[in-house]
């Protein structure tokens, strides 16, 4: 073993402070003391012979050298996680962890359901959640399902496709007291809508199916896909929502569905080593089954 590479220790403690923007916060999250993280950090910049902080008025912010060794920190915590997982139960109980990544929406109204009906089935096994619309790394160990809403590009994973879900447009009752019902997808133009500030990817998929739109267009403004239906449903103006969470609140109308509506694939995907770990296999057969329940409350009826 090479002893010139730093200890796993000191990479965690840069990470923390990266995370954390100071020495005192990094010692917080990890439960340690400012004078230790100093001291790691400090190891690590002595081992590997850069600077990776420079102190400003907001605290430490990592140097062009921190900035390149955060993509190998982060793999290689991701790495450390995924080592802890597969220990912590044996492959053939229902114990130990899963960790289980899916999109904010999907992630925030959908899963916690779910996943309490697994929970009274199996309370020997934790559940991690992540809730990102980006696409994690199974591969490398981020996770151990993932549920998304495209289809897996890494062709060694293990996917199942739960089919099609879709969205439209919905609006409050209490914002359609105020302001009249649209006609046609003209008439949106006279109306407060809730879009996103800077990810224009939902956005583009609209404009393929003929409406213009662009970002001052929207009244209300975030990236963030629980803060939009959160506006929804505080009766804002009107916004996109998947049907199956849509339909729990009756207070929702739903807004030109025979002129616009679009479809999402959902899959839930492991990676192949994990397919004979029983607690992974588990759940993932179970998100499979309540998923495809799932979505046959989320289709548009003709």
């Amino acid at each position: 073993m090479d002893t010139h590479i730093p200890d796993w220790h000191l990479f965690r403690a840069f990470l923390a402070v990266v995370r954390e923007g100071s020495l005192s916060g990094a010692a917080r999250m990890l439960a340690t003391t400012q004078p230790t993280m100093g001291r790691q950090v400090a190891a690590l910049e002595a081992a590997l012979g850069v600077k990776l902080f420079t102190r400003s008025i907001d605290g430490l912010s990592p140097t062009e050298a921190g900035l390149q060794l955060i993509p190998s920190a982060e793999a290689m915590a991701a790495a450390a996680e995924a080592a802890w997982r597969s220990t912590s139960g044996k492959a053939d109980e229902a114990r130990g962890t899963v960790r289980i990544t899916a999109s904010e929406m999907i992630g925030g109204k959908v899963l916690p359901s779910l996943l309490t009906g697994f929970h009274s089935l199996y309370p020997q096994i934790s559940v991690e959640l992540i809730l990102s619309n980006r696409n994690e790394d199974l591969l490398r160990g981020d996770a151990d399902i993932a549920v998304r809403m495209v289809r897996p590009s890494q062709a060694a994973l293990l996917a199942k496709r739960i089919g099609n879900i879709d969205a439209g447009l919905y609006a409050h009752q209490h914002y359609l007291k105020e302001h009249p019902m649209p006609l046609c997808l003209y008439d949106l133009r006279q109306h407060a809508l809730i879009g996103y500030d800077r990810n224009s990817a939902h956005s583009r998929m609209i404009e393929r199916m003929g409406v213009p739109l662009t970002r001052e267009m929207f009244a209300f403004r975030s990236d963030s896909d629980l803060a939009q239906l959160a506006a929804l449903h505080a009766g804002f103006g009107i916004g996109a929502s998947q049907l199956g969470i849509a339909r729990r609140d009756r207070n929702l109308v739903p807004i030109l569905h025979t002129e616009l509506l679009f479809s999402m694939d959902v899959w839930v995907a492991i990676h192949p080593d994990m397919r004979s770990d029983r607690r992974i296999r588990l759940i993932f057969d179970y998100l499979v089954d309540k998923l495809m329940d799932y979505a046959k409350t989320s289709r548009h009826e003709t």
